[in-house]
């Protein structure tokens, strides 16, 4: 604590003075918080006095030269020449990246001369997500929370299981008893969200899941239950960024018509890669009731499609430019004909403007779409409830992998 007030000192931000007349002083309080290692081990006691109606001032880091990013506000660069930086910003903390070793020492020392702040080193361990360089790349993973949940739960000892949920499940029409604890499954429900940072081939289960926080059923806190034994038997699951990967944008899209059995609304999924990288997924309910699979299929292309436009953007901001096209994957013989063939009016009057989106974007040669198989759909893993040999195979082509059961196998 007398680091803290040590540190507000050092900023000023904390000056003591006597109260104005007539004026009441608001009132303020100590946030206590254990920060850990991605092995779990005690990193430091931190503390914190936080106050109702503090202001922080703009520029510390616009006055160093670095613009804000329009595709994310969080994102800051610096071009100086041939040097590049990049800082991404949480609250108050920073990733700080770069292709200059002394450029970055630089911005560190500045930020040192304006905040008092701590140096943690080569990035390891960021909002619970693990980061560990190897020579195919840097690996993400979400280990140390996965077992944390495992054990707050009391399933460290179950029995895994194959998939995170049942193939043939009927969890939206389930009218079985009420669980006990909503709070208790939608904090649950609330840290499976989370995981599926790292692990995509979460996103369906959780989003099935995710539709019962007002009034969970035994049932739902069972199937949630079966997701966590998925996930004992493969704590350590994470994606690789690959090195080597070329800087190519890559998308498949997936839908599920009319999946939901109570709106009947369909369901889209997406993988962006970044070459032979995952870096973007997403599993969503369509806003709408499509009245074909094909018009299902055509909203899904059109989400994918804004999506890679963004991710195009964001990768320009750190310097990564894109001259050749996008591809686009789907597996719908009928919404790629209604993409190329303008005059299906008939099939096509009652869709809404924004969607024929995707349609300006191909005709403009800033995305390429072509058919792929079902057999080889890959975003079919977070739009589908599959069976274990569909799944796994996915998984494997994904790239989605644990290391630590890799280097068990080989031992």
């Amino acid at each position: 604590m007398s680091k803290e007030i040590d540190a507000l000192d050092k900023n000023g931000t904390l000056s003591v003075t006597d109260l104005s007349p007539g004026k009441k002083a608001i009132s303020c309080k100590w946030v206590y918080k254990i920060k850990y290692n991605s092995d779990g081990t005690v990193e430091r006691y931190k503390d914190r006095l936080v106050i109702l109606g503090n202001r922080q001032v703009e520029g510390a880091l616009k006055t160093f030269g670095f613009v804000q990013s329009y595709a994310d506000y969080c994102l800051f660069t610096l071009r100086q020449g041939e040097n590049s930086t990049n800082v991404l910003v949480y609250v108050d903390d920073l990733i700080i990246a770069g292709n200059n070793s002394a450029a970055i020492s630089a911005f560190k020392a500045y930020l040192s001369r304006c905040f008092h702040m701590k140096d943690l080193g080569i990035l390891k361990y960021f909002l619970g997500i693990e980061m560990s360089r190897g020579a195919d790349g840097l690996f993400l993973s979400q280990r140390e929370y996965t077992l944390d949940i495992l054990s707050e739960t009391g399933l460290l000892g179950a029995k895994p299981a194959s998939s995170p949920i049942d193939q043939h499940h009927r969890l939206a029409l389930d009218d079985g008893p009420l669980y006990s604890d909503s709070s208790q499954y939608c904090r649950l429900v609330g840290c499976l969200i989370y995981l599926t940072i790292t692990h995509p081939e979460l996103c369906y289960s959780v989003h099935v899941l995710a539709q019962f926080m007002q009034s969970p059923r035994v049932s739902h806190w069972e199937a949630a239950l079966r997701v966590l034994r998925y996930l004992k038997g493969h704590p350590g699951q994470g994606i690789l960024l690959r090195k080597d990967s070329a800087l190519q944008l890559t998308a498949y899209c997936d839908f599920d018509w009319a999946s939901c059995p109570l709106s009947r609304r369909s369901l889209t999924g997406y993988f962006i890669f970044l070459g032979g990288s995952p870096i973007f997924w997403k599993t969503k309910r369509q806003h709408t009731i499509s009245r074909s699979s094909a018009e299902a299929e055509y909203r899904s292309m059109a989400h994918t499609c804004s999506n890679l436009t963004w991710i195009k953007a964001l990768l320009k901001s750190i310097g990564v430019f894109h001259s050749q096209p996008m591809s686009l994957y789907c597996d719908s013989q009928s919404a790629l004909h209604i993409v190329a063939n303008p005059v299906f009016h008939e099939r096509t009057k009652h869709i809404e403007i924004d969607y024929h989106y995707v349609r300006d974007q191909i005709q403009t040669g800033v995305v390429i779409n072509s058919y792929v198989r079902t057999t080889a759909q890959l975003a079919e893993i977070i739009t589908k409830a599959l069976g274990r040999p569909q799944f796994e195979q996915l998984l494997c082509k994904l790239g989605i992998r644990d290391p630590m059961l890799q280097l068990e196998g080989e031992y």
